[in-house]
């Protein structure tokens, strides 16, 4: 129960080949899924379901209403897309402790980057990830402008490419200690200093829960600057149900009357039938 995204990624990275894909069918074309109300668009993210082969994840998500399984790697992308979903959050280059916030870091991570956007307008998936990195003794205002420096080199091809390029906000209290983007604040500010439609923020519920607390004010004050939402039970990460103290029906009305249409990526570590579990959050989230 200690795992953490990091530990999980990394143990499936040695798995992913990085050679060139066939174009696959896009986001827009995928066959739907089961009809949900709501008007999210429903995504799992694949890390939180390793022991559960990814053709197999797919195929069950489809029928239960996903319509993405995300957080992949370029190789995985065809499988899932065999299955008529998409990857809602691709994998960029970039590593949660080694970050953009780095200038050293630049060399090699911004042109990563402009690749694996490439990649991903070939392949039609929407939206990609990256990190700020840990402070490591780095002043926040030298990271804001260092992570601003790098994605200013980047989003010129998310626009040419309509990739959206999303720093994920996490906790720095439980889960990822010294992460730099830690606070809604410091992730929107970045956000208006690249001054772009192709770079937002993905805000993540369960870590801005851990740091901020007041969710639903936060996301309405900034939902400009969000372009993509992840879930996960307080405290634990796991289910979404009545063990933890975030409401996420109430959450998901909230993001929905901002206007978003797009994906709310499911990101516990189900403790129950993992099966179960993603059909019953499915249904909170869409309530």
């Amino acid at each position: 129960m200690n795992l953490t995204r990091r530990d999980a990624l990394l143990a499936m990275a040695g798995s992913a080949a990085l050679a060139a894909l066939p174009r696959a069918r896009s986001a827009d074309t995928a066959l739907p899924a089961p009809a949900l109300a709501g008007g999210l668009r429903h995504s799992a993210c694949r890390w939180c379901y390793q022991k559960i082969p990814l053709d197999d994840l797919a195929r069950e998500g489809r029928k239960l209403g996903l319509e993405s399984i995300e957080l992949l790697e370029p190789a995985d992308w065809p499988v899932v897309q065999r299955h008529g979903l998409t990857c809602a959050m691709a994998m960029g280059v970039t590593k949660i402790p080694e970050g953009l916030n780095r200038v050293e870091h630049h060399a090699a991570m911004v042109p990563g980057m402009v690749e694996r956007i490439k990649g991903c307008a070939d392949a039609g998936i929407p939206n990609v990830i990256c990190f700020s990195g840990n402070r490591a003794g780095l002043d926040d205002e030298a990271g804001l402008e260092n992570c601003a420096v790098a994605l200013k080199q980047i989003v010129g091809q998310a626009e040419r490419s309509r990739v959206t390029v999303c720093m994920e906000l996490l906790n720095s209290k439980v889960d990822h200690k010294d992460y730099m983007c830690d606070h809604t604040a410091w992730g929107a500010e970045l956000v208006r200093r690249v001054g772009s439609e192709r770079f937002k923020l993905l805000y993540d519920i369960y870590h801005m829960q851990i740091m901020e607390g007041d969710v639903i004010r936060t996301i309405r004050e900034n939902h400009a600057y969000i372009a993509h939402y992840h879930t996960g039970g307080v405290p634990g990460r796991h289910e979404i149900d009545d063990t933890q103290e975030l409401n996420y029906t109430t959450i998901c009305r909230a993001i929905r009357d901002t206007g978003y249409r797009g994906f709310l990526g499911q990101e516990f570590i189900p403790v129950k039938d993992p099966y179960a579990s993603l059909a019953d959050a499915l249904a909170r989230c869409s309530a």
